[in-house]
């Protein structure tokens, strides 16, 4: 099964989200945009995995997440990553308790690689894609002054999960099989 590592959020919070792309969305001419439920916060891709690695991975993270803490985050600043002609990601952005998040991704990869993960190649950039491939009537920077000031409730990461990944009737499923309580 196909999976990753990351940080799901309320049903509230999700909310808060969507209603934020749909305004991104009025000022798109197209783009693909991610759906509702699939609005998480990935600290590790970790692509096809066996019922055996489920296993390992969840002993791993287990131990490790029971000495960690619990931390907040915001959701903060909107971006891009580009593509030739398009917006190839957009994205909401974090900040909050950053450096708690950035510890907790870097021990989930060291747990991880131990099992046999090859290593990150790219920096870990933590973002919370909102679509791909958008192309905007304006700017990107004449949009971002738009929506300039939405504003998100605070979050609470209690929690870390494996999801699996799946591809159901042209649509991409995420579900939490696994959980891993901080603290």
């Amino acid at each position: 099964m196909r999976a990753f590592v990351g940080i799901d959020f309320t049903e509230e919070i999700k909310d808060e989200i969507y209603g934020f792309q749909q305004k991104l969305k009025g000022y798109a001419q197209r783009g693909r945009w991610k759906h509702r439920d699939n609005f998480h916060l990935t600290l590790k891709f970790l692509d096809e995995i066996s019922p055996a690695q489920k296993t390992d991975i969840d002993e791993a993270l287990l131990r490790l997440c029971q000495r960690e803490s619990p931390f907040n985050l915001e959701l903060k600043g909107l971006g891009v990553f580009t593509g030739k002609e398009s917006i190839r990601v957009l994205w909401l952005g974090l900040a909050g308790d950053i450096q708690e998040m950035e510890s907790l991704h870097q021990k989930v990869s060291q747990a991880l690689v131990l099992l046999g993960f090859p290593p990150e190649r790219r920096r870990f950039s933590p973002h919370i894609t909102l679509g791909q491939d958008i192309v905007f009537e304006g700017g990107f920077e004449e949009i971002n002054a738009k929506v300039e000031g939405f504003e998100f409730s605070p979050t609470h990461v209690e929690r870390i999960h494996l999801f699996k990944s799946e591809q159901i009737q042209f649509k991409r499923i995420y579900t939490k099989i696994s959980e891993y309580p901080l603290g």
